[in-house]
């Protein structure tokens, strides 16, 4: 069972090193938490810190100070992993590997047998709608058919937090649609999900509360329900950043 907040930043700093004379601060005092069955909304300029605040939760990059758990625990930890699916901007699949062999390798790693892995299969080929390319090299694929690639792999082990790093990045209205209904049910179904994106429109339509960053810093944080019309998510987001 997860925690009430199943992802906790608190006091959170962050530099990278430029060269031996020069730092670049990316947190500062970076401090939010995430509900259990929400879906939580990022949204920042470039240089935010955005990126660096994932890749720290992810166990990708060490923080300097504060503390960050993720289902209770460090980032990065094998029982952690369990819990947690992952949908980067850029999702690294190999072009010479098809969908099928993907999933394939993914029920392996998730410790499902054969037969239970072939069921998981069609389930996500289904949810993705990509039962009819299950068989073709990723290098055929799409940019909108490989982002729902990614996302039935990042979903395979029934993960309880998913994390979607511009998960609608390049992708066409129709693929935009299927990709927010797939993250919709899966919230649905009691999951958690932190989402990062560019798309204003899109954060509002599908997230419960949004924060935004700011020059490494959590700014604001919003519920949804709370934008209007007269005061709608990109009026706030601006006034915000040019604070």
């Amino acid at each position: 069972m997860l925690p009430n907040t199943p992802i906790q930043f608190e006091h959170v700093f962050k530099t990278y090193s430029i060269d031996i004379h020069n730092k670049s601060t990316a947190l500062i005092d970076l401090s939010f938490s995430v509900k259990q069955g929400e879906v939580f909304g990022i949204i920042g300029p470039n240089g935010a810190g955005k990126s660096t605040a994932l890749n720290i939760l992810l166990g990708f990059v060490f923080l300097d100070k504060g503390s960050v758990t993720i289902a209770g625990k460090r980032p990065n930890s094998t029982s952690c992993n369990l819990e947690v699916g992952y949908l980067a901007e850029n999702p690294c699949l190999y072009r010479n590997l098809t969908l099928t062999e993907h999933l394939r390798f993914a029920g392996t790693v998730a410790g499902y047998s054969s037969v239970a892995s072939r069921k998981r299969i069609e389930e996500l080929l289904f949810q993705v709608d990509l039962a009819h390319v299950a068989n073709k090299k990723i290098r055929h694929f799409s940019k909108g058919m490989t982002q729902r690639a990614a996302l039935a792999y990042a979903l395979f082990h029934k993960p309880k937090i998913l994390i979607l790093d511009e998960p609608m990045s390049g992708l066409d209205p129709v693929g935009r649609k299927m990709v927010i209904d797939i993250i919709c049910d899966y919230n649905k179904a009691g999951n958690t999900v932190l989402f990062c994106s560019h798309i204003l429109t899109d954060v509002q339509r599908i997230c419960d509360r949004i924060g935004i960053m700011n020059k490494g810093k959590m700014d604001q944080i919003l519920n949804s329900i709370d934008i209007t019309d007269e005061k709608n998510l990109e009026t706030i987001f601006i006034q915000t950043v040019s604070r």
